[in-house]
């Protein structure tokens, strides 16, 4: 699934690369030429619509999720680990809802055949990222509910307080910084 991972990080890189040029060659545009895309902003917001989608899921994969997971912390190794379980199962339960329903929509749309306000697109081609992406999300979560079971660590939620140590522990003392 390797190929799934760079598919999902290059698309990341590329989403946020085009966002950010985008949005620079429409501010270079409107101010120093009194020229404005119509489409410009509308095109981002569709490709932060597929950075939101296909961030999730990578979210998920990296375990940068927050998430307040106090009392699972406080309860014993195989009681946690039922938890996650259920946890995870949850999650996927809840992405499949979501990714039918958003299927169910993006169909819709496809049949009623309306176009995007500012570009001539029909509005179902950027919108198919809704099953898309919940369907990427549901694999993560399959993905991290497998981990629980075979006993390794899921990564399920972010550990901001260890994330936040180890930062600490990257700086340099004050003596140092002198």
């Amino acid at each position: 699934m390797r190929w799934l991972e760079h598919l999902e990080e290059g698309l990341i890189a590329f989403l946020m690369a085009a966002m950010t040029l985008l949005t620079f060659v429409q501010v270079v545009a409107r101010y120093f030429f009194n020229y404005s895309f119509v489409w410009a902003l509308e095109l981002t917001g569709v490709m932060f619509a597929w950075l939101i989608f296909v961030g999730m899921s990578y979210g998920v994969r990296v375990g940068a999720h927050i998430g307040i997971d106090a009392v699972v912390r406080l309860l014993k190794r195989p009681t946690a680990r039922i938890v996650a379980m259920i946890a995870a199962v949850l999650c996927i339960v809840y992405a499949l809802i979501v990714g039918y329903g958003g299927f169910q929509y993006v169909r819709k749309m496809h049949e009623v055949g309306i176009l995007m306000q500012d570009m001539p697109i029909q509005q179902w081609i950027p919108r198919i990222i809704l099953p898309i992406g919940f369907a990427l999300l549901a694999f993560r979560f399959a993905q991290v509910l497998w981990r629980v079971i075979e006993g390794r660590d899921a990564h399920l939620l972010g550990d901001e307080a260890a994330d936040a140590l180890k930062l600490r522990q990257d700086e340099p003392s004050p003596e140092v910084r002198k």
